[in-house]
């Protein structure tokens, strides 16, 4: 390997037998053994379905991982993203050696620390003190080195109190804070994460991302980071892989901001109306593009069957490409409602410059009656773009909105 390249993987597959726990049957176990005797290959692997856990398999075997190339080099920090099932942690067991590749191979230089799930390396009937021990010991570190840093470690888990109580007695989030702080303290050359950080608290995550970037920055340490919060992919990586279906789906190279955006692109859901209530349904209408400084304007249709008219409610929120909420309106119940008559019903929903910054959003929206009942809702509908003022160029980075809008609802006509 290139000096500057710290882990390189090369054709990784990983075949999984589907059904019952083992590699194969016994009839597969001796053809295997007859083929390998001949000098040939493995005959199973020219057979295995798709990773697409959706779908029924034709096949006993399944591929969890497919062809996979990358390279990472030293001091960088690589976001592998994906949906739950694509690949993630499988991959990153066999980067840290938890199970074998059935074809390709890995090849590192130095020690590699883990966090695969809560708890990692950590043997519940030891102390927290102890634990750190051990695990600096599988890490090849003597007790002087470790001893070393064991006040910082305890500093940084927020576990003081507990350090002498054995680990089987942690909450999880406890186990997390500790096990983080032993594999980023301990001075791997490689840090493999895999979405443990969700189960910690805001503090710590936030403590866990800034410690990460300080040991890549200034330690020149490798870190390898699974997560679904695509906004610490982008703020934390230098670059992503995208996995689906157990295959690499985007260019190795690509840089975290437009890594995670391919990535919401492939996941993107099309609009969904939920109706509670068969007697209503919904339309919205509004534009696809807005200017920063523009006011917002939703056109909605909506049919009741009913005979009589209803009093209705309703909520709007804004939603991001990181599909987080960056703008909510709920209307107030004491005001006068939407008042639906039977047929056809049109509304304007106005909301005074919102002010959302540069980037695409999609709308999800809720109609309720007087008492909370909720008749129907929409999600990740309408879809439009906020660009800048004097530019026709998104800027894709978005942050949450702290504004409340003057909202207004007027009736356009009812039919």
């Amino acid at each position: 390997m290139e000096d500057h390249i710290i882990l390189k993987a090369s054709n990784i597959s990983k075949q999984y037998r589907l059904g019952l726990v083992g590699t194969g049957t016994l009839s597969h176990d001796i053809n295997r053994l007859w083929h390998k005797i001949r000098g040939k290959k493995d005959p199973y692997l020219k057979i295995g379905a798709e990773n697409d856990r959706a779908l029924q398999s034709k096949s006993d075997y399944v591929w969890a991982l497919k062809d996979i190339n990358f390279e990472v080099k030293r001091g960088e920090i690589l976001g592998i993203i994906g949906k739950n099932g694509a690949g993630k942690s499988t991959l990153l067991k066999i980067l840290s050696r938890v199970t074998s590749p059935t074809t390709g191979s890995i090849k590192t230089r130095g020690r590699i620390a883990s966090l695969l799930e809560v708890g990692t390396g950590m043997h519940p009937e030891l102390t927290g003190r102890e634990n750190i021990y051990l695990n600096g010991a599988i890490l090849g570190m003597t007790k002087v080195e470790i001893s070393s840093k064991i006040d910082e470690i305890v500093d940084f888990s927020g576990c003081k109190m507990y350090i002498d109580t054995p680990v089987k007695r942690y909450s999880s989030g406890m186990r997390v804070r500790l096990g983080f702080a032993v594999a980023a303290f301990l001075e791997p050359d490689i840090l493999v994460v895999d979405e443990v950080l969700a189960v910690g608290d805001a503090e710590f995550q936030k403590k866990a991302i800034g410690k990460m970037q300080d040991i890549s920055q200034s330690g020149g340490r490798t870190v390898l980071f699974v997560s679904h919060n695509m906004a610490a992919v982008q703020n934390l990586c230098n670059r992503v892989l995208i996995l689906d279906k157990g295959k690499i789906v985007n260019n190795d190279g690509d840089p975290a901001i437009i890594g995670v955006e391919k990535y919401l692109n492939l996941s993107k859901r099309s609009s969904e109306i939920k109706a509670l209530d068969s007697n209503f349904d919904i339309k919205l209408h509004q534009k696809s593009v807005y200017h920063f400084d523009e006011n917002f304007t939703i056109d909605l249709c909506a049919n009741s069957l009913l005979s009589t008219s209803k009093n209705a409610y309703i909520d709007i929120a804004v939603v991001n490409k990181l599909e987080e909420f960056v703008l909510h309106y709920r209307m107030d119940v004491s005001c006068n409602p939407m008042i639906l008559h039977p047929g056809t019903n049109k509304f304007t929903i106005q909301i005074e410059n919102p002010r959302l910054v540069m980037g695409e959003y999609t709308i999800i929206a809720y109609v309720y009656d007087k008492v909370k009942n909720v008749l129907l809702w929409v999600e990740n509908t309408l879809p439009f773009q906020i660009v800048d003022v004097n530019s026709d160029s998104i800027n894709t980075t978005t942050v949450k909105s702290q504004i409340i809008p003057n909202v207004s609802i007027s009736r356009v006509d009812s039919i």
